[in-house]
C-alpha cells in the first residue's frame, strides 16, 4: 500500500475481523448475520475507511510504503501512528517515532529518493479497536445499510464516537535533534 499517493490505499478488514464486525453490525439492525454478509462486510470497509479519513489515523495496523526525499532533512510519514520504521542504517540516514506516534525519516544529502517501509496503525485488530471508534464504525455501516435506498445524514453519534481520537495537523515540524 501506498500513502504518498494521496490516501491510505486500500482499506479492508481481514477474514477474521471482517466476520466480527459484521456480526456487530447485524446485532445493532436486530438482523443476523446471514443476512447479506457480502453487503455488510463492503459497509464495514467503507465505514472503516472514513474512520480513518475523520480521525487522520490508521486504525489496524498495516504495512505501508512512502517515498522519502534524500535531502538531508526530517521528513514526517503520511500515515500514523507509526509502530516500527524499516530503514538501513547507513550514514546520514536516521529515524525516529515521536511520543505522539508520528514517524520521522532522515535520509543522507544527494541520495536518490527512497521507498520506506513501516507498519502504521493504532489497534492490531478490530477487537483492539477503542470501543468508540469501533461501536462508530458499526453503526456507520448500520446506518449506511437501512438507509441504502435513502439520502440520509449519518448518525451525530458516529462523529461524537470518533472526535476523541481526531488527530489535525497544524504545521509540520522536524523532531528535535
Amino acid at each position: 500500500m501506498s500513502w504518498a499517493t494521496g490516501g491510505p490505499g486500500d482499506v479492508r478488514l481481514d477474514a477474521e475481523d471482517k466476520a466480527i464486525a459484521i456480526g456487530e453490525i447485524a446485532a445493532l439492525l436486530r438482523i443476523g448475520t446471514e443476512q447479506e454478509p457480502a453487503l455488510l462486510g463492503r459497509l464495514a470497509d467503507e465505514a472503516l475507511a472514513m474512520a480513518e479519513h475523520f480521525t487522520g489515523q490508521a486504525l489496524i495496523v498495516r504495512d505501508v510504503t512512502e517515498r522519502v526525499r534524500a535531502d538531508g532533512d526530517w521528513h514526517r510519514l503520511m500515515a500514523t501512528p507509526v509502530r516500527s520504521i524499516a530503514l538501513a542504517t547507513t550514514p546520514g540516514n536516521a529515524i525516529d517515532i515521536d511520543a505522539a506516534g508520528d514517524g520521522w525519516v532522515k535520509l543522507a544529502r544527494g541520495a536518490a529518493p527512497l521507498a520506506v517501509s513501516y507498519q502504521a496503525g493504532l489497534a492490531t485488530s478490530w477487537a483492539e479497536l477503542p470501543a468508540g471508534l469501533r461501536g462508530g464504525i458499526a453503526r456507520l455501516a448500520a446506518h449506511r445499510f437501512d438507509a441504502r435506498d435513502d439520502d440520509q445524514v449519518p448518525p451525530a453519534a458516529v462523529a461524537a464516537l470518533w472526535r476523541p481520537w481526531r488527530r489535525m495537523r497544524i504545521a509540520a515540524s522536524a523532531p528535535a535533534p
